[in-house]
C-alpha cells in the first residue's frame, strides 16, 4: 500500500479531510432556508387564519355579553329583583316576640340568610338589594289635605326599609328617626316622602297624616322630610315603584279615581305596623348584579334564579327565616327571552362560520398541496434512496411545525388583543385546530402520493383520470350527510335546531357548506364530457389557441376538486349570506312599512287641524301628504239584532290613497273601487243621501269572509251609521296595522267622522323635528325610518349582522386566495409553454388569449355552478329558515314571519368576482412573462 507523508491514500486528490464522525447538516434549517419564502408564506396564511378562527368565538361571546346585559338593563327592577316576603309573625308569638321579629336586627339576620342562599352564578348587588316591613294593604287617609282627584280619600302604605339615608338625600327637612322603641301601640311615628309624593298628594314637612288603627286610636304619622332618590332608577327604589312615586288607581265600577302613595318610615320603627289593619309583612329584596353575568352563564343563572323561586334555596330561607317565605320574580322570563333570541340567531351565524371555516380549511389544503406538488421530485428521490415513510413524516412534520406553531401563537396572541374581555378557551381550540391542520396537510398528503416508491407516474389530467372505487364512495357518503342535513332543516327549521343542540345542529350548520360540497363533487364528475366531446370540433378550426387552450384546459389536473370546492363553498356561502342580510333588511323595512302605514304618519285620537296638512306639506322632505280618517271601534252589523263586529273604518280620498297603495304595494286600488252607488246602483251623491247610499268599500278578509257582497250597516264612534257593500278585499291597507279594516270615501261619511284623525307622509328625505315642530303639541308623529332603526334594539342583532358580513368576507377572500393558488399551481408549466410556444411564432396578444381562455373554462364552471348551487341551496333552505329574531329581535313587528329569499346581487356579484379574476390573473401571468422573456424559460434541465 502505498501512500503519503501525510497519511492520506496515493492517488487522492485536494486536501486531506478531518478526522471524525462526519456532521450532517440539520434537515430543517436546511429546507428553511432553501425556500424561505415558502416558510414566510405559510406562516402568514397560519397566523391569518389562526387568528380570524380564534377571533369568531371571542367576538360571538362578546355581542351576546352585550346582548344579555341589555337584556336585563331593559327590564324594570321589579322585573329582574328576586323578592321574598313573609306575613306577619305567628300569632302564637307574644306581642314583645312578634314586635321583635319587626325590627330592623332582624329583618338585617333575615337579610344574611336570604343572601347566603343565593347560588353563584347569581350574584346579588348588596348596594341597590333591601329589606324591611310594610303593610300590604294600603289603608284610606282622610286628611284633608290630601289630593282627592275624584273626593275620594287617598290611600297609603306604611313602608319601614333600610338604608334610607343611603339612597336619598333630603330636599327639605331630615329623614324620619325612631329615637324610643317604637311598639305596636305607639300614638306617633316620624315619615318622609319622596319629592314626587309630596308634589302629587300635596304634603309638606310638618303635615300630619292619619292612619286608622287596629283596635287602637288613629296613628299619627309627622312628616318630618322630603328626600329625593339619589339613583331614581335603581332597584332600591323601582323593586317597589310605589315608595318613589304614587299611583293613580280608577274604580271599574264608576270611573272614580284616587291616589296611593308611600309613607318612608325609620327603619326602627315597623313594629308599629302591628297596630294597623294594613296586613304587615317583612320582605328581603335581592337586586341582581347586571354587570357581571355573560351569555354563557344563562343557564347556571336560570337554574340558580329557580333554586330561589321553589327550590332548594327557597327550603333553606324557610328554614332560617319563616316557614312561610315565598318568592317572586320575573327574572326566568327576561332571561328566557334573551335564550330565546339568540337560539334564534345562533344557527345562523353558525350557517357563515362553516361556511368560512371550510374555505380556510381547503385553502390551508391546498397550500400543503402547493408544497407537496414542488417537492414531488424531492421526496420521490428520498423514497427511491431508502427514505421510510414514517421518516419523511416525521421530518416534513417538524419543518411545518417550526413554521405553523409560532405562527398560530402569533395569530391567537393578535386575537386576544383586537378582541379583549371574553372566553379564553373556545378561542385556544380555534387557533389550535387551525395549527394543527397545517402541521400535518403537508406530511400526511406527501405520505399519501408517494406510499409506493416510484420515480415516474402516469398521467394526472381531468379528462383521462377515472374516479376510483373509494372517491365514489366517499362522494355518496357527504352525499347522504348533505341530504339529511338539508332534510332536518327544512322539517324543523333553524329554530328547532337551536333549540335541540348536539351534533344535529352543527349538520344543519353545515347544510350549505355540504350543498357546495356535492355540487363540487358532481361538477368535477361532469367536467371531462363536455371537454371531450369539443375536443374533435376545436382541432378542426383555423387558429392554434383555441384548440390549444381547449387541450391545456383538458389537460389540467385531477386535483382541481380542490379549488372547486373552495370556489364552490364560498359561492355558495357568500349568496346564502347575502340573501340572508337582504332579508332581515326587507323584513325591517318591510315591518317599518306596515308600522307607519308610509314613509311617515301624523296621527291624533282627535281630528286634526285644518290648516295642519298644508303646514306639513310645505315641510323640507315631504313630498304628498294625504289624509284619512280613522275610526278604529266601528261597530259592522247586519241586521240591528246581530253581534257587532269591531273593525277599523278607514275614510279616504279615492284618488291619492289609492296611488299611495299602489306605490307601497299596500293593497293598491283604482279610485273607480270606492265610487260611490246609490240603492239602484247608480251614481250615489253626498249630502243628505249619505245614511242611505250603499257606500262601496275595501275590506280585509275576514271581513269578507262573514259579510260577503251583501250590504251591512258600520255604526261609528260618534253614532253616526253608514251602509257599506265590499266591493274588494285586500289583505293589508297602509292606514291600519293587524286590525280588521273598512275603507271607504270620505265624501260618504258625515263631516263630523269625515275629519282626519291621521296624514300619510311620502317623501324621500323626512326631517322628525321639523316635523314635529309644525305638528305641533297633542299629536303622535312616527317616521319609517324611525321604527326600523328601533327594531335593530338589541346587540345580539347589530353583532349577529358584522359577524355574518365578516364572515362572508372572510370566506370571499379565501375563495380568491384558492383561485390564486390553483393558478400559481399551474404558473411554472403554462410560462414554460408560453415560451415555447414564442419560440414558434406565438404573438403576445395569442399568448394573452390563450392563458385567458384555458383559465376561462374552469372559472366559467365555478361562476356558473357557484351561482346555481348557491340558488338551490336558498330554494331547499329557505322553508326551514326563520329571520324574524335576527330582523325584528321579538319586538312587536307587524308583517309575519320574515323568510329567507334569493337576492339577485348576492348571487351573480361573487360569481362575476370569480371571472373577473380569473382573467386578471391570466393577464397579469402573460404580462409577467412576456418581460422576464424566453431564455430562462427555455432552460435545459428544467423541471417545469
Amino acid at each position: 500500500m502505498t501512500g503519503t507523508d501525510d497519511g492520506t491514500k496515493a492517488g487522492t486528490r485536494g486536501p486531506a479531510r478531518a478526522s471524525g464522525p462526519r456532521v450532517p447538516a440539520p434537515w430543517v434549517r436546511t429546507r428553511l432556508r432553501a425556500a424561505p419564502a415558502a416558510a414566510l408564506a405559510l406562516a402568514l396564511l397560519v397566523a391569518l387564519t389562526a387568528a380570524l378562527a380564534a377571533a369568531f368565538p371571542r367576538a360571538v361571546d362578546r355581542y351576546e355579553d352585550a346582548g344579555l346585559r341589555r337584556t336585563l338593563d331593559d327590564a324594570s327592577p321589579r322585573r329582574t329583583t328576586v323578592q321574598f316576603f313573609a306575613p306577619r309573625p305567628d300569632l302564637e308569638l307574644s306581642l314583645g316576640e312578634g314586635e321583635n321579629a319587626l325590627r330592623e336586627a332582624a329583618l338585617r339576620k333575615g337579610y344574611d340568610a336570604v343572601l347566603a342562599a343565593v347560588d353563584k352564578p347569581l350574584v346579588a348587588d348588596r348596594a341597590q338589594s333591601s329589606y324591611g316591613v310594610r303593610t300590604s294593604d294600603p289603608t284610606d287617609a282622610s286628611d284633608s289635605f290630601l289630593a282627592r282627584p275624584s273626593g275620594l280619600p287617598p290611600r297609603v302604605a306604611l313602608v319601614a326599609q333600610n338604608a334610607l339615608g343611603a339612597h336619598s338625600r333630603p330636599a327639605s327637612g331630615r329623614l324620619p328617626r325612631a329615637t324610643d322603641p317604637v311598639t305596636a301601640t305607639t300614638s306617633e311615628v316620624e315619615a318622609a316622602v319622596t319629592t314626587e309624593t309630596a308634589r302629587t298628594l300635596h304634603i309638606k314637612v310638618g303635615s300630619v297624616i292619619h292612619v286608622p288603627g287596629l283596635e287602637r286610636a288613629p296613628l299619627a304619622v309627622r312628616i318630618t322630610g322630603i328626600v329625593a332618590p339619589r339613583e331614581p332608577d335603581g332597584a332600591y327604589w323601582m323593586s317597589t315603584p310605589l315608595i318613589r312615586e304614587p299611583s293613580l288607581i280608577q274604580l271599574p265600577s264608576d270611573g272614580g279615581t284616587y291616589w296611593i302613595g308611600a309613607l318612608l318610615l325609620a327603619p326602627d320603627a315597623g313594629p308599629v305596623l302591628l297596630g294597623t289593619p294594613g296586613k304587615p309583612e317583612r320582605y328581603w329584596q335581592v337586586a341582581p348584579d347586571t354587570s357581571g353575568p355573560t351569555a354563557h352563564d344563562v343557564s347556571g343563572l336560570a337554574s340558580a334564579v329557580a333554586a330561589l323561586e321553589s327550590g332548594p334555596g327557597l327550603a333553606r330561607i324557610r328554614e332560617r327565616v319563616d316557614p312561610l317565605t315565598d318568592a317572586t320574580t320575573d327574572l326566568d322570563e327576561v332571561l328566557s327571552s334573551f335564550t330565546e333570541l339568540r337560539s334564534g340567531i345562533a344557527p345562523l351565524v353558525a350557517v357563515a362560520a362553516f361556511g368560512a371555516g371550510t374555505v380556510a380549511a381547503v385553502v390551508i389544503l391546498m397550500a400543503s398541496g402547493l408544497a407537496a406538488e414542488r417537492r414531488r421530485g424531492e421526496l420521490a428521490l428520498v423514497r427511491a434512496r431508502g427514505g421510510s415513510l414514517p421518516g419523511v413524516l416525521g421530518r416534513l412534520l417538524a419543518e411545518t411545525a417550526v413554521v405553523a406553531v409560532p405562527a398560530g401563537a402569533l395569530g391567537l396572541g393578535a386575537a386576544l388583543l383586537a378582541v379583549p374581555h371574553a372566553r379564553l378557551s373556545s378561542a385556544v381550540a380555534a387557533a389550535l385546530a387551525v395549527t394543527v391542520l397545517a402541521c400535518v396537510a403537508l406530511p400526511v398528503r406527501a405520505v399519501f402520493a408517494h406510499r409506493a416508491v416510484r420515480v415516474h407516474g402516469g398521467r394526472e389530467d381531468i379528462a383521462s383520470v377515472r374516479p376510483s372505487r373509494r372517491r365514489t364512495v366517499a362522494e355518496l357518503t357527504v352525499l347522504v350527510l348533505a341530504t339529511a342535513a338539508v332534510a332536518a332543516l327544512r322539517r324543523g327549521g333553524t329554530d328547532d335546531a337551536g333549540s335541540s343542540g348536539g351534533s344535529g345542529d352543527q349538520l344543519v350548520a353545515l347544510a350549505p357548506v355540504l350543498v357546495g360540497v356535492i355540487a363540487a363533487l358532481v361538477l368535477v364528475r361532469l367536467y371531462p364530457f363536455p371537454l371531450r366531446r369539443l375536443a374533435g370540433p376545436a382541432g378542426r378550426l383555423r387558429g392554434v389557441v383555441a384548440p390549444l387552450s381547449l387541450a391545456r384546459a383538458g389537460r389540467t389536473s385531477a386535483s382541481t376538486a380542490l379549488p372547486l370546492l373552495a370556489l364552490l363553498t364560498a359561492l355558495t356561502t357568500a349568496a346564502f349570506g347575502g340573501s340572508v342580510l337582504a332579508g332581515v333588511h326587507t323584513a325591517r323595512d318591510h315591518a317599518a312599512l306596515l308600522a307607519t302605514g308610509a314613509d311617515g304618519r301624523i296621527e291624533a285620537t282627535h281630528a286634526l287641524p285644518t290648516a295642519l296638512p298644508g303646514r306639513i306639506r310645505d315641510t323640507r322632505g315631504v313630498r304628498e301628504a294625504v289624509p284619512v280618517s280613522v275610526a278604529y271601534r266601528a261597530q259592522a252589523r247586519r241586521g240591528s239584532g246581530t253581534a257587532g263586529e269591531t273593525a277599523a273604518l278607514v275614510g279616504v280620498e279615492p284618488g291619492p290613497y289609492g296611488q299611495l297603495s299602489r306605490e307601497l304595494d299596500l293593497g293598491g286600488f283604482p279610485a273607480r273601487t270606492l265610487r260611490a252607488t246609490g240603492p239602484d246602483g247608480s251614481g250615489g251623491s253626498s249630502g243628505g243621501s249619505r245614511g242611505k247610499a250603499v257606500v262601496p268599500a275595501i275590506a280585509s278578509p275576514s271581513l269578507a269572509d262573514r259579510f260577503g257582497t251583501a250590504p251591512f250597516s258600520v255604526q261609528l264612534e260618534d253614532d253616526s251609521k253608514v251602509t257599506v257593500r265590499i266591493a274588494a278585499v285586500r289583505d293589508v291597507t297602509p292606514a291600519v296595522t293587524d286590525l280588521d279594516f273598512l275603507v271607504v270615501d270620505r265624501e260618504a261619511l258625515t263631516r263630523r267622522a269625515a275629519r282626519p284623525t291621521a296624514l300619510l307622509l311620502t317623501g324621500g328625505h323626512l326631517d322628525g323635528a321639523a316635523l314635529r315642530r309644525a305638528a305641533g303639541g297633542g299629536v303622535d308623529v312616527r317616521l319609517r325610518a324611525e321604527v326600523r332603526t328601533a327594531y335593530v334594539h338589541s346587540p345580539l342583532q347589530s353583532g349577529a349582522e358584522r359577524i355574518y358580513t365578516a364572515a362572508v368576507a372572510a370566506g370571499a377572500g379565501y375563495a380568491v386566495l384558492a383561485l390564486l393558488l390553483a393558478l400559481v399551481r399551474a404558473a411554472p408549466e403554462r410560462s414554460a409553454l408560453l415560451a415555447r410556444l414564442r419560440t414558434m411564432g406565438l404573438t403576445r396578444a395569442q399568448g394573452r388569449r390563450l392563458l385567458v381562455l384555458e383559465s376561462l373554462p374552469q372559472a366559467l364552471l365555478a361562476a356558473v355552478g357557484g351561482a346555481l348551487t348557491g340558488w338551490a341551496a336558498i330554494r331547499l333552505l329557505a322553508p326551514g329558515l326563520d329571520l324574524t329574531a335576527i330582523a325584528v329581535a321579538g319586538r312587536p313587528a307587524p308583517g309575519g314571519t320574515a323568510r329567507l329569499r334569493t337576492d339577485a346581487l348576492s348571487l351573480l356579484v361573487p360569481s362575476l368576482a370569480v371571472l373577473v379574476v380569473a382573467t386578471g390573473v391570466a393577464l397579469a401571468q402573460a404580462w409577467w412573462t412576456g418581460r422576464r422573456g424566453s431564455v430562462r424559460e427555455l432552460r435545459a434541465g428544467d423541471g417545469r
